[in-house]
C-alpha cells in the first residue's frame, strides 16, 4: 500500500502524488459513506489492475472549508493598502477566523506604493503592534523583489484571504507568471461556477505549493464553535493562565491578565475588541 497527497480533484477524479509518482485515482466504495477526501489530504493508495484506489485518509491537523483543502500550514491574508482602504477590523478579524480553523495566519500587505506617508506611517503603526504579538508580515507591490514572501511560501501549503480587490490575483501573477494562464484554462473547460463541477488544486508557487481558489467565504462566526479561541491567538498566548479565574472569558471577569495587558498597551485594543465580537458571535457564546 502506498501514501501520498491529494494534490488536485476534478470531479471524481483525485490527482495524487509523492516522491516516486502522480497518479489518477477514485476513492473506495466503502470510502464513500464516510467524509470524502479534500486537496491536501495525505492518503493510502494501492493499484487495482489499471486503475487506483483511495483506501484511507490519513490524520488531518486540519481542515478548511472553503476553499476545501487540508493540512494547511499558513493562511496568507492579503490586505490592501488602497482601493479597498486599509481596514484594521477586517484584518484582526481574518486572523482570528484563520487561528480559529488552526492555521498559521501571515499577513501580507498590497498596494504599499499608492499611499502616502501619513497613510504609511498610521497602517505600519498597526501592522508592528501585531508584530509584536507574533504575527508575521510581508510588504508587497509591483516593482519589489518578494523576496520575504517567497521566503514565506518556500515548503509550505498556503491559502489566500482577503477582501476582493485586495490583490491576490495579481499577486500570484506575480510570484508565478503560468499560475493564472493554466487556472483560467482549466476555468473555462470546466465551466467554473456551475455547482455540478467540483474543482480545486494546489500549484507550485515559489517554492511552496498554494490552493487554487484562495480565501474564506465569510466572516460570520455565528456557525463557528468559539470555545477556546483565546488559546489559539498568538496575542494571548503570553497572559492564558494567569487570569484570577481559570475559566476567565475575558470579557466581563474581573483581574483579568489579557484586558490588563491591553490596558498597558501590550495587546491592540482593536484586536481585543474585535476577539470580543468574534467570541460573543460564536455558538459557544459568552453571554
Amino acid at each position: 500500500m502506498k501514501q501520498g497527497t491529494i494534490i488536485k480533484i476534478i470531479s471524481n477524479q483525485y490527482t495524487v502524488e509523492n516522491d516516486e509518482e502522480t497518479i489518477i485515482a477514485r476513492p473506495a466504495g466503502k470510502m464513500r459513506r464516510q467524509s470524502a477526501p479534500v486537496v491536501g489530504d495525505h492518503v493510502q493508495y494501492e493499484q487495482v489492475q489499471d486503475s487506483y484506489r483511495i483506501l484511507k485518509i490519513l490524520p488531518r491537523k486540519n481542515r478548511l472549508l472553503r476553499p476545501a483543502v487540508a493540512n494547511v500550514d499558513q493562511a496568507l491574508i492579503v490586505t490592501s493598502c488602497k482601493d479597498p482602504d486599509f481596514s484594521i477590523h477586517l484584518l484582526d478579524r481574518l486572523i482570528i477566523l484563520v487561528s480559529l480553523s488552526d492555521v498559521e495566519p501571515v499577513i501580507c500587505l498590497t498596494k504599499w506604493d499608492l499611499i502616502g506617508e501619513n497613510d504609511r506611517v498610521k497602517i505600519k503603526e498597526q501592522i508592528d503592534a501585531l508584530q509584536a504579538c507574533g504575527y508575521k508580515a510581508v510588504w508587497t507591490y509591483p516593482g519589489s523583489d518578494d523576496s520575504a514572501l517567497r521566503e514565506v511560501l518556500d515548503h509550505k501549503v498556503s491559502v489566500l484571504c482577503g477582501q476582493s480587490g485586495a490583490g491576490k490575483s495579481s499577486l500570484l501573477n506575480r510570484l508565478e507568471p503560468g499560475f493564472a494562464l493554466q487556472t483560467q484554462q482549466i476555468s473555462r473547460a470546466l465551466g467554473r461556477g456551475k455547482h455540478t463541477t467540483r474543482f480545486c488544486e494546489l500549484h507550485e508557487v515559489a517554492g511552496g505549493l498554494v490552493a487554487d481558489t484562495p480565501g474564506f467565504s465569510s466572516l460570520d462566526f455565528s456557525l463557528l464553535d468559539t470555545k477556546g479561541l483565546d488559546r489559539k491567538l498568538k496575542a494571548f498566548a503570553p497572559y492564558i493562565g494567569k487570569c484570577r479565574f481559570a475559566d476567565c472569558r475575558h470579557i466581563n471577569e474581573p483581574d483579568c491578565a489579557i484586558k490588563e495587558a491591553v490596558a498597558r498597551g501590550h495587546v491592540p485594543a482593536s484586536f481585543y475588541e474585535d476577539y470580543k465580537a468574534a467570541a460573543l458571535a460564536g455558538k459557544e457564546s459568552y453571554k
